[in-house]
């Protein structure tokens, strides 16, 4: 039903608490399950008060109950808890407050909560959070290891004084948060997205030691596994023992066996690395004296060869062909001479003796009229006539008596 209102005739504030109370009152007695974040028992009361907690969605509520009802839980109820509460929902009109009216309190078992997080293993596999090509590599060098741990925890003694030994220049970006109970998850959520956000850390370590199954179960929680899966720095999980494999194993980058091991995976071992250098200077060494050796003796080698240690000597074989050649082409040369001058004496003396001038020379006349024509039978009287004798010409005129 809607409650028809309007500035001009706004409705009382008790009218508002009696309609969410009658609301909340038709919602009757639900079954809620959440982590112990307090507990409150007060002595000689009938009633004691609990905080449950869904660390899922950072949200807490206000839990009452009598006193047998907490006394009735086996084993005894305690802060950190995952319980399922038999409550009515209750709002106080007179101080505007909601709670919880429990009338039965339960454990939740470990084999339950076991099974709750294999199926949301299987979930977030699904969604390729634990896949390998989602894994980031770690840097060589971290300028600044960012630590997230338990207070004064043997946990983070472990990992300083080890990568410090390892590398004495390594600095930390320690966040000391609550590793077990039931504000570890929501914590070491803001610890990760702090170290992540800042720019000079490489590397980020979440560790503690072990514990039992249920002290693990914060670094399972699938608000803390997405954030870790959405960070840009790589994450190392370090959490617990050998045997403890808790979901956020499976979706950091790395995982250390212990907070030994992530000290020893995140930075390297400079007595190690100096020996590393040693060794490979004394490689490179010796691999260059082998190269200068080999290239010595090869050109040593060359420097032996005939060609290179008497160079002249092949000149010399061709400066005497050469000049052999060039005796022959001149021998050669002057014949072909000799014989085309021979020939040039008979041919000039043969076009001398066939000429017309040697003819005239011997006595003989060209004659030859005034147009040109050679006369070569009688002419009438009178012609003007050109002879051509061996010595000129002269003009005559043909008359009878010749």
């Amino acid at each position: 039903m809607t409650l028809e209102s309007s500035p001009e005739k706004p409705a009382p504030v008790r009218t508002v608490a009696q309609l969410v109370g009658e609301w909340i009152g038709r919602l009757g007695s639900v079954w809620v399950e959440g982590q112990v974040a307090q507990l409150s028992r007060r002595p000689g009361g009938g009633r004691d008060f609990l905080t449950l907690r869904d660390s899922a969605a950072d949200i807490s509520l206000q839990v009452t109950c009598p006193r047998r009802v907490i006394d009735a839980a086996e084993p005894p109820i305690s802060e950190g808890d995952r319980i399922v509460v038999w409550a009515k929902p209750q709002f106080y009109a007179a101080r505007g407050s909601f709670s919880l009216s429990a009338r039965e309190i339960r454990h939740v078992g470990l084999g339950e909560l076991l099974a709750r997080l294999e199926r949301l293993k299987q979930s977030l596999a699904k969604e390729g959070l634990f896949a390998a090509d989602r894994k980031k590599t770690l840097p060589f060098i971290p300028r600044s290891v960012g630590l997230v741990c338990g207070r004064a925890s043997a946990a983070e003694r472990d990992v300083v004084e080890n990568a410090t030994r390892r590398w004495p220049g390594v600095r930390f970006s320690i966040k000391q948060v609550a590793v077990q109970g039931a504000t570890a998850a929501a914590q070491v959520t803001a610890a990760i997205r702090a170290l992540d956000a800042d720019a000079g850390v490489d590397v980020i370590i979440v560790t503690r030691g072990g514990g039992s199954a249920e002290d693990l179960l914060p670094f399972s929680e699938e608000t803390l596994i997405r954030a870790v899966a959405a960070c840009a720095t790589p994450i190392v999980s370090a959490i617990g023992h050998e045997q403890d494999a808790p979901l956020l194993d499976l979706v950091a980058d790395v995982r250390a066996s212990t907070p030994t091991d992530a000290a020893r995976r995140v930075v390297p071992d400079l007595d190690e690395q100096l020996r590393g250098l040693a060794l490979t200077r004394s490689r490179l060494t010796s691999s260059i004296a082998q190269r200068v050796e080999r290239e010595q003796h090869a050109l040593n080698q060359l420097r032996e060869r005939p060609v290179l240690a008497a160079p002249h000597v092949l000149v010399d074989a061709h400066v005497d062909q050469t000049r052999d050649l060039l005796l022959r082409a001149r021998r050669t040369t002057r014949n072909q001479v000799d014989r085309a001058q021979e020939g040039l004496v008979h041919t000039l003396a043969r076009v001398t003796a066939l000429s017309p001038q040697a003819t005239l020379n011997r006595g003989y006349a060209v004659v030859q009229t005034e147009a040109g024509v050679v006369v070569r039978e009688p002419v009438p009287t009178g012609t003007r006539l050109q002879v051509r004798v061996a010595q000129g010409r002269f003009e005559a005129i043909a008359s009878a008596d010749s």
